[in-house]
């Protein structure tokens, strides 16, 4: 019974549709890879300068990251349509009254598809203060691998990371006074 069994397989033919489905798979995972790098993205983590990003505010000017090396600056990525994103604001103007003036920025990068016509009124209505910057293209997606919103990166004087946060986070909590408070009084290096 086996020898009949031997004589049907067709090993020619077996090798074939190997090395095709060989192939097939190195084909498919190099366009994976291809997809998956489409721009210049950075490994998200603490430890390494954040990218910089420009974009414009609410009064049109345009806002660079780099604009506020020397400073700490808590970058938080939102939407006006984001209900987690909207529970955290109050405690984030919190944060940013109480640290104004002191090497200290909030810069809200908003991705609202709208732009300004959805987030300046929501700026207005809730009476925040910080700065809210454009990005209704969704840009810093990528550059930041933001998996959903908020999310929020807090960056040192010297423009590294610090720490990524997922998720919405209460601002306005003494140990987080104390953590910002503790990064705005590292002195920079020389020529910062």
């Amino acid at each position: 019974m086996s020898k009949t069994n031997e004589k049907d397989f067709n090993y020619p033919m077996a090798v074939i549709i190997f090395v095709a489905l060989t192939v097939l798979v190195i084909i498919l995972s190099l366009k994976l890879n291809d997809s998956a790098e489409f721009s210049n993205q950075v490994a998200i983590e603490s430890g390494i300068p954040a990218p910089d990003f420009t974009f414009p505010g609410l009064d049109g000017k345009m806002v660079s990251l780099s604009d506020y090396k020397g400073k700490v600056v808590l970058v938080n990525i939102w939407a006006t349509w984001c209900p987690p994103c909207v529970d955290e604001m109050p405690s984030m103007e919190k944060l940013y009254r109480k640290f104004k003036g002191e090497n200290f920025e909030i810069l809200a990068v908003s991705i609202d598809e709208p732009g300004p016509k959805a987030v300046a009124p929501f700026m207005e209505k809730t009476r925040l203060t910080f700065p809210a910057l454009i990005d209704s293209k969704g840009a810093i997606k990528p550059v930041y691998r933001i998996s959903g919103i908020p999310e929020s990166f807090i960056i040192d004087k010297h423009g590294i990371l610090i720490k990524k946060i997922v998720g919405p986070v209460d601002w306005a909590a003494p140990k987080v006074f104390r953590f910002i408070s503790s990064l705005i009084q590292t002195t920079p290096p020389k020529g910062q």
